[in-house]
């Protein structure tokens, strides 16, 4: 492990010698995820995205993309894009990237059960703004808002994720 690594801990996550408080899923941690079981993946997972709300704030890195009205993310395992980033008009199941509320207006996205997913190991495993502290995800790793923005601004593509 280096300083670069976020690495999950149960103080939080630990990134560059910080450690910034976290929610995870509501299923805990799992070896063997599962499509809807609420649970963040162990392992190591690489960041390989950084997607922002242009509409509510500034691009947190040079390399983030703005999200789209039309942007959402497949959940719907038994289709040829499933766990990927997909468009509007998208019929089989998905989630919207472009909320309501402030969730995603910063997320990392990792490499997990990605860009090969085998059928109903879980997808959209991301790392975003938290709901409000203590409040789990449906399998995310999630984040003060403040906290979000540093680490979207500090981390790069391939950066680690480790969830142990």
């Amino acid at each position: 492990m280096t300083p670069f690594d976020l690495v999950l801990t149960t103080r939080g996550v630990r990134f560059l010698g910080r450690h910034f408080p976290c929610t995870i899923g509501k299923g805990g941690i799992l070896t063997e995820k599962r499509e809807g079981d609420g649970a963040t993946p162990r392992g190591v997972h690489t960041i390989t995205g950084l997607l922002y709300r242009a509409d509510r704030l500034a691009a947190p890195a040079p390399w983030a993309r703005p999200i789209g009205k039309d942007d959402l993310w497949s959940d719907a395992s038994g289709d040829a894009a499933y766990n990927q980033h997909v468009r509007a008009p998208y019929t089989p199941s998905h989630e919207s990237l472009r909320r309501a509320d402030p969730l995603y207006d910063m997320i990392l996205l990792m490499d997990w059960n990605w860009p090969n997913a085998q059928p109903n190991k879980g997808s959209a495993i991301f790392l975003h703004t938290w709901r409000r502290c203590g409040f789990p995800t449906e399998g995310c790793i999630a984040f003060r808002r403040d906290h979000m923005h540093f680490i979207a601004s500090h981390a790069a593509p391939g950066t680690r994720v480790i969830v142990g």
